[in-house]
């Protein structure tokens, strides 16, 4: 469904052709187109549209339920496979043709496989000028060359890498110094490079490192979940370039080799403590790229972005992106989902329901098929909860009513010191107080039975002994072990045995 709604947001807000969505999301141009015509179909604006249930937009777009036919799409034959073995000698079409048939019992004929064939020689190879569109393309990349940084306490040196991104019209470039390649490091310098040229670009082309993509392969592009976020933060299209195809970033390549020779082949005799400090010092040397003559078009990159690309770039939205990172989660039986050993209610409606948590330094957002169900503030200790009221079923939501941590700790003041001691111990180590409230209570509900004052020496104990059970207790209760002091229990058999020496031996 996210697919979908790409394809729909980049037709429709972003005017991208079908090719170019093709690139971008991974999904065919005739499915791109089908899902277009689908939707025009729909009397429905496309922000409508989007803002509705996934099980209704499903409905909406496909209300026939079409089965798939299973030889609706023919397997195609690997022509890079057959490319390599036609140069064999002694390898023909009809031989190849017959070991394709027999993996494919279903696939073309001879005619149709030569076809496809050819059709694929013609595009190997292509030499061609790129010509680039002014606000279209926004390349990015790392340099290889790194700049050290010294930790001012340790000595320790690390490197910091050098973020390149280059619009594809005016070549006007942003340089940004982070102390990763992490896709932290590298979403931060997205929005900053956004914020640097006033506009968002239409297409990022990005190399394909793991930050961005997962894989880029014959199966298909997929793209890193939260970079495709920043994507549809921004309503702009990732085309990344092709694996080992340097070509298809030619703007990035060249920016990065200027960049290396103007700004970081400056600091090659300096020492640098801080990230910080680094950026400082690019940002002059940036302004002075930028402001450089050209000597084939007589223009800076500054002129040539304010003149024909900074018009055409697509307005930030009116909040920053904030990073987040994702998990699919299942809905645990108490209602609550687990993420870094914290936990976080939902509905109890959506339990044994999978969802998708969203969550950054401050905030958890809880998804169920793309509709926000929860929002936690974010905990950082281990074994917190966040809990809210309208998430419990209403049984419960009384039961918390009625019982909570002030009443118990009064009935045990009642009772007596040690008593309220015991409780109030329980109440802060538990991970959940409501899950403590059962034991607690059966406990106190042990006064009726043998009395104020039994229980209260009896917690007394446990609580020298850290005994937390109702069964441990009662058998204390039952056995009248608190007439024994407990830092006074000794075992007379261990005492006894001729190998122990005494505390006496020691002195």
């Amino acid at each position: 469904m996210k697919k979908i709604k790409d394809v729909l947001k980049l037709r429709y807000i972003v005017n991208l052709s079908y090719p170019k969505i093709a690139v971008a999301t991974g999904v065919a141009k005739s499915t791109a187109s089908d899902y277009c015509q689908r939707f025009e179909i729909i009397r429905y604006t496309i922000d409508e549209f989007l803002k509705l249930d996934e099980d209704k937009i499903y409905k909406l777009l496909f209300p026939e339920k079409r089965l798939k036919s299973p030889t609706q799409n023919r397997p195609l034959p690997d022509m890079n496979y057959i490319s390599k073995e036609l140069c064999k000698r002694g390898v023909t079409f009809i031989l190849l043709w017959q070991e394709y048939k027999e993996q494919h019992p279903d696939g073309y004929g001879l005619s149709q496989f030569k076809e496809h064939y050819y059709r694929h020689k013609k595009k190997l190879n292509p030499s061609m000028r790129q010509t680039h569109i002014a606000g279209e393309k926004m390349f990015v990349d790392y340099s290889g060359l790194t700049v050290p940084v010294v930790d001012i306490k340790t000595g320790v040196i690390s490197k910091s890498q050098i973020f390149v991104s280059v619009l594809g019209s005016s070549g006007y470039t942003f340089v940004h110094a982070t102390p990763s390649q992490k896709q932290e490091d590298f979403i931060k310098s997205h929005v900053l490079a956004y914020e640097f040229y006033e506009g968002v670009p239409k297409i990022m082309v990005p190399d394909n490192l793991k930050s961005a993509v997962i894989y880029n392969n014959k199966k298909g592009i997929r793209i890193n979940e939260s970079y495709a976020e920043l994507a549809r933060h921004y309503n702009c299209a990732i085309e990344p370039a092709r694996p080992r195809k340097p070509q298809d970033k030619a703007k990035a390549e060249q920016g990065v080799q200027a960049i290396q020779r103007w700004i970081l082949a400056v600091f090659r005799n300096r020492t640098f403590f801080s990230v910080d400090e680094i950026n400082q010092a690019i940002s002059p040397l940036l302004d002075l790229y930028n402001n450089k003559v050209m000597k084939r078009l007589n223009k800076s990159r500054t002129e040539l972005f304010l003149e024909n690309e900074k018009q055409h770039l697509s307005v930030l939205p009116a909040n920053r992106f904030i990073y987040k990172e994702y998990k699919i989660a299942t809905v645990n039986i108490d209602y609550h989902v687990e993420l870094l050993k914290c936990f976080y209610s939902v509905p109890y409606k959506y339990l044994k329901e999978k969802v998708e948590i969203k969550y950054s330094t401050t905030l958890v957002e809880i998804y169920y098929k793309s509709k926000l169900i929860a929002t936690h503030p974010r905990l950082h200790k281990d074994h917190e909860s966040s809990t809210l009221k309208e998430h419990m079923p209403l049984a419960h939501q009384y039961y918390d009513e009625k019982i909570n941590p002030q009443r118990l700790l009064n009935w045990a003041t009642s009772i007596g010191e040690s008593s309220h001691e015991f409780v109030q111990q329980r109440l802060d180590k538990a991970e959940y107080p409501v899950k403590v409230y059962k034991s607690v209570i059966a406990i106190l509900s042990l006064a009726k039975i043998y009395g104020k004052i039994e229980l209260n020496l009896t917690l007394e104990y446990a609580l020298c002994i850290n005994a937390i059970s109702v069964k441990s207790i009662k058998s204390i209760l039952s056995k009248k072990l608190y007439l024994t002091p407990a830092n006074n229990i000794t075992n007379p058999v261990l005492n006894k045995h001729k190998n122990i020496r005494g505390k006496n031996y020691y002195k």
